[in-house]
């Protein structure tokens, strides 16, 4: 897993809230695949957002 110095900003979905939430955070890349990478405002678990192919 690769940081790609980027950064993302829009929805990701809280599994623990059940809701979607508006933050940002870093762009990775695995395998070919970009992924975003932050934390929940509310609860502050991890959020995870798969944004395609690099």
């Amino acid at each position: 897993m690769s940081d790609t110095g980027e950064t993302y900003k829009g929805d990701f979905y809280c599994v623990k809230c059940k809701e979607k939430r508006e933050t940002e955070g870093n762009v990775v890349e695995t395998n070919g695949r970009r992924m975003a990478k932050g934390i929940c405002p509310e609860c502050g678990t991890k959020l995870n957002r798969i944004l395609g192919k690099a």
